[in-house]
């Protein structure tokens, strides 16, 4: 296995191609929040063969997207799957200097938006079964701002710099459980995957 990146620039058609693909973005977040799995455990997820599963996690291997993990059971036919990062940054400055590359970014963009789209709708669907508490917590809105180019750069970088420290918190808690501290530790108590997503644009009337 490879070293471990923490947040991967993608700068070919290829890679971005072999992402941008509906069924490997959910298996790219099912490993997200599982952390590690096999093809088995995705495909229950995914409610798609076994087959299938297995063919696109290669597929994301292929581009260095995902990678073969320690094994995590004594069944040698089984084969664990990790992210090879922490996660991807994906620029639009990096797909503008070919007609088809700039086509393929725009064509990618629409469908993580859509995905997370269908993310956002599913959410609303279940909240009811939330309970009072996530229900409360949960946020949408939305802000006019008046920025320059460079004071949007650096608010998307102090909201990015924030949501790490949260994310680390999150991982410091699953690292203390994992040592023992169990479910009823404080670090762990109520804690769910959450979603947090931000877009951030210039318009005019």
């Amino acid at each position: 296995m490879t070293g471990r990146e923490r947040n991967r620039r993608i700068t070919d058609l290829g890679t971005l191609k072999a992402l941008a693909h509906p069924l490997r973005m959910q298996l790219y977040r099912g490993l997200t929040v599982a952390r590690v799995a096999t093809a088995s455990h995705l495909a229950d997820q995914v409610g798609e063969a076994v087959s299938l599963v297995s063919y696109h996690l290669r597929k994301l291997a292929e581009h260095g997207l995902i990678e073969e993990a320690e094994p995590q059971s004594a069944d040698g036919r089984e084969r664990w799957w990790r992210l090879s990062s922490d996660g991807v940054s994906i620029r639009d400055e990096d797909f503008r200097d070919a007609p088809e590359k700039a086509a393929a970014h725009t064509a990618a963009s629409r469908l993580f938006a859509e995905d997370r789209m269908d993310m956002y709708r599913r959410w609303l669907d279940e909240r009811a079964h939330w309970g009072a508490e996530w229900n409360r917590s949960a946020e949408s809105s939305e802000s006019i701002l008046r920025l320059t180019p460079d004071e949007l750069a650096e608010l998307n970088a102090e909201m990015l710099a924030l949501l790490r420290r949260y994310e680390e918190r999150g991982r410091a808690a699953d690292a203390a459980e994992a040592a023992g501290a169990g479910e009823g530790s404080e670090a762990s108590r109520g804690r769910e995957t959450v979603s947090v997503y931000t877009y951030s644009f210039p318009f005019r009337v």
